[in-house]
């Protein structure tokens, strides 16, 4: 039987949902979607500058699901910027 999924605490909400590059129409861009708990984490590690022990417990979280759902929004921000497509920041998840 797994374990349950804990919810995890995000302490703000995105002003907007969509990031695209500039002067490309969004319907010929393909997008990645991220969820809001990776936006979160981004925004606690990256923006905020806490450390991953606080954000985590921030997050309501361990350390180190911290780190993989990190990681995670790392790999998806840099494979949209190297590959020129759009970002989704998914609410209902």
């Amino acid at each position: 039987m797994p374990r349950p999924f804990l919810k995890r605490r995000i302490n703000s909400n995105p002003n907007v949902v969509f990031y695209k590059p500039r002067g490309i129409p969004l319907r010929e861009l393909k997008t990645i979607k991220i969820t809001l708990e990776e936006w979160e984490s981004l925004r606690l590690k990256d923006v905020e500058n806490m450390n991953q022990i606080d954000a985590a417990r921030s997050m309501n979280t361990s350390q180190s699901t911290f780190q993989r759902i990190l990681t995670r929004a790392h790999k998806k921000i840099s494979f949209a910027l190297v590959h020129c497509m759009a970002i989704q920041i998914t609410i209902d998840e």
